[in-house]
């Protein structure tokens, strides 16, 4: 199930949409993800008491109209219970309501449940039809004292409502995590996973059934909503679900490159916008953006806009146009020489006497994101920006420049990680994408150096070492938390490894300012990793 966050009444018809879909095929009993009723996570809108009223009258709603020969449903809302807010699920079904608390609350990653949640006691089984459902909730199945609480009174099916995002990897983690599961209690266990866009975080879908031996009955789509219907028997005493399932793993980049599109598409439909506009410049980082843009949401709803300055060269303008008429979106051209111009000669009484320096550069930086800004508001569009993780990690981008936008498609994509991905689309076209196959990123865009071309014969590694050995130190320090003296034994020279780090703290400030993207790594910029703004911390 796709949820949007807040948007109760939508969540119900949805439920209510896949609970008559599910009659159909004359199910018993229907199981939605984590707080379905409200989508998930819904922060600190489960603090405003309208809000959680709210959510209780579209349960009771749900509830009346279950009748006896319908799928009862497993739906999720926050419920105050004994004066608390707890994490619930609830089983309708034919006038009952069962309700449970989620019992391990999260507190970790992008995690604070604990923030906003009480943890409920420790979940009884369900009676439902003639055996004893455990329903733990998400979190409440990454420790073993839920399950095995369950499993000692009585539960047959272990049935987990989940709102888990998305990580490169993760899947194969879940599964092993369930299969430890399944194993120490002894009963199969149905896996059902939220799908989708919400904000920074992606949910990959994959829900799945695994039997008490560790064998996979069924696993469901990634990326997409889906209905599965499966069916159980009793074999010895104990319940199975019928099926195998041989799953073998998503390809990294595929995975990747689907949690970026999922992610921004339902930004663009869950937020109303009418399209997107992004600054078309010929190089990697927006050649790869405008092809996720478009795979999301189709060419007639991107825009890209070069904007040349007099240090663009003839062959980047040629690379975006060839990399919007390889997609079939609009381009457009505002040079912005005459907006540099005019800011220069105002201030110019200002710096009278000083060089020219990087703060010239930040003007033409800048008025790119005046105009594309203008574009955005003018076309309803949401503005893309086209940064980078190592770009955000140093600090190698403009504050209310290249930064300024409202969604960032590679904002957790290493520079080395956007290369392999632009490779890995030109020769595979991912499921659901509405732009073509073929090569769609410009072979040049692709080999030649990275510049921000904001002065003569610039390249990026005039600032930076090379994005290989970047990518490797900020990998180190970020998600792996590595000392220097780690990461210089693991042979990068010391003063590099300092610098780095220097860099990587001072940006902390305009990270904090950059507009949300999609979560792909284990430590994405965000809530997963809170750095003081200002911090004296170094390590040499």
């Amino acid at each position: 199930m796709n949820p949007k966050v807040g948007d109760l009444a939508g969540n119900a018809a949805l439920i209510r949409r896949v609970r008559d879909t599910a009659a159909e095929h004359k199910a018993d009993l229907v199981v939605f993800p984590e707080l379905s009723i409200t989508g998930y996570p819904p922060e600190d809108l489960v603090l405003r008491p309208a809000f959680v009223a709210a959510a209780a009258r579209t349960l009771s709603d749900l509830a009346s109209e279950q009748r006896s020969g319908t799928p009862a449903v497993v739906v999720g809302l926050p419920w105050i219970g004994d004066g608390r807010l707890h994490n619930a699920v609830a089983l309708l079904d034919d006038g009952r309501c069962e309700m449970r608390f989620k019992h391990e609350l999260p507190n970790y990653g992008v995690f604070d449940e604990k923030r906003v949640f009480t943890p409920g006691p420790l979940p009884e089984p369900v009676d439902f039809r003639g055996l004893r459902l455990g329903l733990p909730i998400c979190e409440d199945v990454w420790l073993s004292n839920v399950t095995g609480h369950l499993a000692s009174r009585g539960a047959e099916i272990m049935l987990v409502p989940n709102g888990s995002p998305f990580e490169v990897d993760k899947f194969e983690e879940r599964l092993e995590l369930v299969r430890r599961r399944t194993s120490e209690c002894g009963r199969p266990l149905a896996y059902v996973n939220q799908v989708g866009g919400q904000d920074e975080l992606v949910f990959d879908g994959g829900s799945f059934v695994m039997n008490a031996e560790g064998q996979l009955a069924h696993v469901l789509p990634f990326w997409a909503e889906s209905l599965t219907v499966t069916e159980w028997h009793r074999e010895g005493g104990r319940y199975r679900c019928s099926g195998t399932h041989a799953w073998a793993a998503e390809p990294r980049l595929s995975a990747i490159y689907h949690a970026m599109m999922l992610g921004l598409r339902d930004y663009v439909h869950k937020n109303g916008f009418r399209g997107i506009v992004l600054g078309l410049s010929g190089g990697i980082d927006s050649a790869l953006t405008a092809v996720v843009a478009v795979d999301a949401l189709g060419p007639d709803r991107v825009r890209g806009v070069r904007l040349p300055s007099k240090f663009t060269t003839d062959a980047s303008m040629e690379d975006a146009v060839d990399s919007a008429r390889a997609l079939g979106m609009a381009l457009e051209t505002v040079a912005i020489g005459e907006v540099v111009d005019a800011a220069e000669r105002s201030l110019a009484p200002l710096f009278d006497g000083r060089p020219r320096d990087v703060t010239e550069e930040n003007v033409q930086a800048r008025a790119r994101g005046l105009l594309l800004m203008a574009c955005s508001n003018k076309f309803g569009e949401l503005l893309v920006t086209t940064g980078n993780k190592s770009e955000m990690s140093v600090g190698y981008a403009t504050l209310y420049g290249d930064m300024c936008g409202g969604y960032s498609v590679l904002k957790d994509v290493y520079k080395t990680e956007v290369y392999a991905l632009a490779g890995w689309r030109n020769q595979h076209t991912p499921g659901g994408a509405l732009g073509p196959g073929g090569r769609v990123v410009p072979e040049s865009s692709i080999t030649k150096a990275p510049t921000a071309e904001l002065r003569p014969n610039q390249t990026d590694q005039d600032s930076l070492p090379p994005y290989e050995e970047l990518d490797a130190i900020l990998q180190g320090l970020i998600e792996e938390e590595y000392s220097v003296d780690d990461i210089v034994s693991r042979g990068f020279a010391r003063d590099t490894v300092v610098r780095v780090q220097r860099l990587l703290y001072s940006a902390e400030y305009k990270r904090r300012q950059a507009p949300p993207g999609v979560k792909i790594t284990r430590r994405s910029f965000g809530r997963d990793r809170r750095y003081p703004l200002t911090n004296g911390f170094r390590e040499s």
